[in-house]
């Protein structure tokens, strides 16, 4: 079984991670981008950027339609399943080319920890280090995601969301980040713990106006003294660049944020008192205007199968965390 541990402290999980992140962007299994509808001349798409390709998709597919808030895997109850299922996949992926290696788990980036230095340290933290995850810049230049332009191999964005037409579009270039710019500061412990300390999933009206774990940890919710953006968006506007549209995926950064939102959801869900439970709401009774949101729904994704919310409350046969301390 694969054991997720913090990535600043575990100089194993981080070199793999990198190591393997490198590897799927590298490996073509056979999609082109014609065969995706990217407008373009057709070119092979990556495993790796399969996965920014479905990030896109499930954020620009609302449910339902009708409305423009709630999306197949953001601003509703199944943010958390949805990405759970997500950062399983590329475990997956990652431990078949690091030589099938199962005890391999996605490392977490303990962003609430860095959250309480100053926010110029914020921006020097070990986690932008050229040894981790490398620094801020359009184009980033150091670490092992820097772009070299001179060198086909080092790290390029090759779809990305247009500004103009949030449609998919071929580029290009390096990644692109821009830290502290949009805001200052990442969340801290205190938002963490608020958010655990949540007793309810989430409630009607099911969407970004909800009360809540969910929404709270997702980062709309607005309380007092944690305003929007915050916790897992926060991060993510902090971040800036590749990490704004929905092709944030782009920047691995990306996955170190959701698998620490994933091992914040894991410690509210431990058994009273520690915890509140493995509970998830809405029922599948609530109405099928809810539908890839309900405990028994599939996931509204390329990829997800049969799965449903309800498989992924409990996933302790592939993994666990070193530690569940927010």
């Amino acid at each position: 079984m694969a054991i997720r541990e913090n990535i600043l402290t575990s100089a194993t999980a981080r070199d793999k991670y990198i190591q393997g992140v490198k590897l799927l962007k590298n490996e073509f299994p056979g999609p082109t981008t014609s065969d995706l509808g990217i407008s373009g001349t057709s070119q092979p798409v990556s495993t790796y950027d399969l996965f920014v390709v479905w990030h896109h998709v499930a954020m620009t597919t609302f449910t339902p339609s009708t409305q423009s808030d709630r999306n197949a895997a953001h601003r509703g109850p199944v943010f958390l399943p949805w990405h759970r299922f997500m950062l399983l996949q590329l475990e997956m992926n990652l431990q078949r080319v690091l030589g099938n290696d199962l005890t391999f788990g996605l490392p977490y980036w303990d962003w609430a920890q860095d959250g309480q230095l100053s926010s110029a340290r914020q921006r020097r933290a070990p986690i932008w280090a050229v040894n981790c995850m490398g620094g801020t810049g359009i184009p980033v230049t150091t670490g092992p995601f820097a772009f070299d332009p001179a060198n086909p191999g080092s790290w390029r964005v090759r779809i990305t969301a247009s500004g103009a037409t949030g449609q998919l579009v071929q580029v290009n270039r390096g990644l692109r980040r821009q830290l502290g710019v949009q805001t200052t500061r990442l969340p801290r412990k205190a938002h963490t713990a608020a958010a655990v300390g949540q007793s309810v999933y989430d409630a009607a009206p099911w969407n970004t106006a909800s009360p809540g774990f969910r929404n709270l940890v997702e980062g709309w919710q607005n309380q007092p003294q944690i305003p929007p953006p915050s916790l897992h968006n926060r991060v993510h506007v902090f971040i800036g660049g590749d990490m704004s549209p929905s092709t944030s995926p782009n920047d691995p950064v990306f996955y170190l944020n959701h698998c620490n939102v994933d091992r914040i959801w894991e410690r509210w869900m431990q058994p009273p008192p520690e915890g509140h439970g493995r509970i998830y709401v809405p029922a599948q009774s609530e109405p099928a205007s809810l539908r890839g949101h309900r405990l028994n729904d599939t996931l509204n994704s390329l990829l997800s199968g049969t799965t449903t919310p309800a498989e992924m409350l409990d996933i302790s046969k592939f993994y666990t965390y070193d530690a569940l301390s927010v």
